[in-house]
Parts: structure tokens; sequence; C-alpha cells
């Protein structure tokens, strides 16, 4: 019975995806438009209202992003230990917010520890596949949204946020619009057949220009080139984060990590560039504006 469930749950998942018309891009363009602008004002509204307002949206995402994680990969037939990485995702969150990297580094093994401990309590027949899917969660995507808590409390944290999203968000933005009006030439045809090397490109162009703007905007001490070179940066590494996800989705046999975001898929399809993102804004924005 056990290993038919990832197939029911492939068929159920199926079956109960609702019919839209899609986009040139294949998806529901006006839905989408429409959770994104829905999930942008939910953050900006908690990133205006107070830091540690965000760092609980930032806790809540994690732990949403644990289960998406699970479920996909009991897909391959790896079940990582929900609780331990919960509760080490959020932890390790306000470490970093509280006490900076070294208690965000410190927090992560403790949580590993916890996975191994928790996992081998319960058996240790498929115990060591168990464990490299937990330390995988912890890792990705939690250890690395604890660098935006690293950002988040600095004094200027909220501005330092407010630019490393707007400019992943744009890499988003320029690569759709390229993509659809000029790509031609296919990037990874087998992991992502959507995205092209235009779509890239527009990334690029976009992610520079805006960074070109908002980094000197924002802080006193960067310059206009910093934040086109800063944008330049984020394109790709953004772009490598959405084709890792597209990797092991492929590889699990799923297409969206989960439902929960109309004409989206799963928080991680939407989370996949900034991620990966993340911690380069963190050392870059330390760089251009030191902390």
């Amino acid at each position: 019975m056990a290993e038919t469930e990832p197939t029911t749950r492939r068929a159920a998942r199926a079956a109960a995806a609702p019919e839209a018309p899609a986009s040139r891009a294949g998806r529901n363009l006006p839905l989408a438009i429409g959770t994104g602008v829905t999930l942008g004002a939910v953050a900006a509204g908690t990133l205006a209202l107070h830091p540690v307002a965000f760092l609980v949206l930032i806790c809540v995402a994690a732990v949403v992003a644990v289960w998406e994680m699970r479920q996909a990969l009991a897909e391959g037939g790896l079940y990582a230990p929900f609780v331990p990485v919960a509760v080490g995702a959020v932890s390790l969150i306000v470490a970093g917010y509280l006490r900076g990297a070294e208690a965000l580094v410190f927090a992560a093994t403790l949580t590993v520890v916890a996975i191994v401990v928790w996992r081998v309590a319960d058996g240790v027949t498929g115990a060591l596949r168990d464990i490299g899917a937990g330390a995988l969660v912890l890792l990705y995507p939690c250890f690395l949204v604890g660098f935006a808590a690293l950002m988040l409390a600095e004094p200027d944290g909220r501005w330092r946020i407010l630019v490393f999203i707007l400019i992943t968000v744009f890499s988003d933005i320029g690569g759709y619009a390229f993509g659809v009006l000029f790509g031609k030439h296919p990037m990874a045809p087998r992991l992502s057949p959507k995205k092209s090397w235009e779509g890239l490109a527009g990334s690029v162009l976009c992610c520079a220009l805006v960074g070109g703007v908002a980094v000197p905007l924002v802080f006193d001490a960067g310059e206009w080139w910093q934040g086109a070179v800063l944008g330049a940066l984020v394109a790709p590494v953004a772009t490598i984060g959405d084709l890792i996800e597209s990797s092991l989705k492929r590889n699990l046999g799923i297409k969206d990590m989960s439902n929960i975001l109309p004409a989206h898929g799963g928080l991680m399809d939407r989370l996949d560039s900034l991620v990966l993102v993340v911690p380069l804004a963190w050392f870059a924005l330390g760089i251009i504006a030191p902390y």
C-alpha cells in the first residue's frame, strides 16, 4: 500500500488541477498576476509594519516550504522528518536575526543532529536515506532563507530586503517578457522548455536597470554601477535557482511543489529564485553598504 501512495497523490493532484486558459508562457496570466500581486502586498505590508512582522512571515514561509519539499521528496521515496526540520528552520532563522551568522550556522548544525536522533529513534531501516532528505530540506531552502534574517537584523535591514526582492522579482519579469516576445533558443529544454537565452538576456537587462536605480537611491554609499553589477549577477543566479527546482521536480515526476497558490503551484515554485539569490544579496550589499 505504501508503495502506491506517491502515484495516488500524483493522480489526485492532476485530477484536482483546474483547467484554465494559459498564456503563451503556459499559465493563466491574469490569475498568476493576481496571486503575485497578493504575495507582494503581504510581503510589503509586513515589511513596512515592523521587521519582526516580516521575520514571522519568513518563518511561516519556511515551514510551508519544508512541508512542500517533504511532500515532493516523498514522491521519490524519500521521507524527510518534518518536525525536527520545521522546528530547526524557525530556530535558525530566529537565531540568525537575533545573534548573527555564527548563531545561524550553530542552529543549523544542532538541527542536523536533531534530524539524525529523531529519525534513528524511529528505526534504522532507510534512516540514512531519510536523514539525507531532511538535511537537504534544511539546507534548501531553510538555511539559505536564514540569510534574509541576517539582512533584516541590520538597522537598514528592511531597505536591504526591499532591494533584494525588487531586483530578483524583475529577473522573473524580464525573463518572462523577453522569453514570450523574443524567445527562440531554449536554454535547458530538458529541464525547463520555456526558458530561453533571450529570456536570460532580458533578465540581466532588467535586473541591471533596477539595481542601477535602486542601490544609489536607497544607500548613501551606493553607486549606480554597483547596483547594475549586482543586478547582472542576480539574474543568472535567479535563473539557476529556477532550473535547480525544475530539475528536482522532473526527477521526482511532479509538475509543481503543491497547488496552494493559484496559477503558480506551490510556494517553493515562487521562492526558488529568491532562495538562491539571498546569500548573494547579503554578501554583495554588505560590500556596497558595509554592515
